[in-house]
């Protein structure tokens, strides 16, 4: 038996095919890879694997995490990524095809909606059929005065916001994510977002269809329980809440949502292979 944090044998993990990664806090910090993610990750591939990140981070391009991992050790390519932005893009271009958007972002994730031949703009448009709000490390003041004004004079768009997240995990500690940006926006203008990305399981639906697993294959690994943990609970596959990240054990015990297993980090997963 190989037990986890909490005494349980999470053994049978060796047999999943399907696994499915968080980035921030989960795979590295900032420009930090965690000890063991290498040797996991050959792992898998060794014994026939898979492995997708799934990030609710938009603020960065599959091109751009590909070489973001690939400067820390990681080689990928764009089939190994699914982000909050891929899934606004489906969640578009099924139901606002054509229609104009709003969108507050970095320069990236403006760049992706438009390629992904949606209708976008970052000035105010009163004729915006729909706004959207993304994690942006790139803000500023008059991004911010933009999307107010968009919000309190344009009541007919629907409102959503890529990922409920309240914040990034980086070197020194964490900066306001998307949820945090957006309770900002709440205080101002009175109005809500519709979050696309985790705890939604479109994501981990949406990459097990297009890679062949069931749900019995596949495994999410994450840390926040909010998001990663509640997002592959609400899939129904096994989820892994590693400790590197956003949550202690304290906020385990204390939260209503709980993962399958409970690591000190992924380089745990390597004593399955001892």
């Amino acid at each position: 038996m190989v037990l986890d944090y909490l005494g349980k044998d999470f053994s049978y993990l060796k047999n999943k095919k399907l696994f499915l990664f968080d980035m921030d806090g989960t795979i590295y910090l900032g420009s930090k890879i965690f000890d063991g993610v290498l040797e996991f990750l050959d792992q898998i591939k060794k014994n026939g694997g898979h492995f997708i990140f799934i990030t609710n981070n938009s603020s960065k391009s599959a091109s751009d995490y590909i070489l973001k991992l690939k400067e820390i050790g990681i080689a990928t390519n764009e089939d190994n990524f699914f982000t909050s932005t891929h899934a606004t893009i489906l969640h578009f271009n099924k139901h606002y095809k054509g229609q104009k958007i709003y969108a507050q972002g970095t320069r990236s994730f403006i760049n992706e909606l438009k390629e992904a031949g949606l209708n976008v703009t970052d000035e105010f448009d009163s004729t915006a059929n729909v706004i959207v709000v993304a994690y942006d490390n790139e803000l500023t003041s008059q991004k911010m005065f933009t999307t107010c004004k968009m919000l309190t004079e344009v009541k007919t768009a629907k409102y959503y916001a890529t990922n409920p997240d309240w914040v990034c995990p980086v070197d020194f500690g964490s900066v306001p994510d998307c949820g945090s940006m957006c309770f900002g926006y709440e205080k101002a203008t009175g109005r809500k977002p519709v979050f696309i990305g985790k705890p939604e399981p479109d994501m981990i639906n949406i990459v097990m269809q297009k890679f062949g697993y069931t749900k019995e294959q596949t495994v999410v690994f994450g840390d926040r329980l909010y998001t990663d943990i509640a997002s592959g609970n609400s899939a129904g596959v096994d989820t892994v809440l590693d400790l590197s990240g956003e949550a202690t054990i304290n906020d385990y015990s204390e939260s209503t949502v709980k993962s399958t297993f409970v690591l000190q980090s992924v380089k745990d997963m390597l004593k399955l292979y001892e």
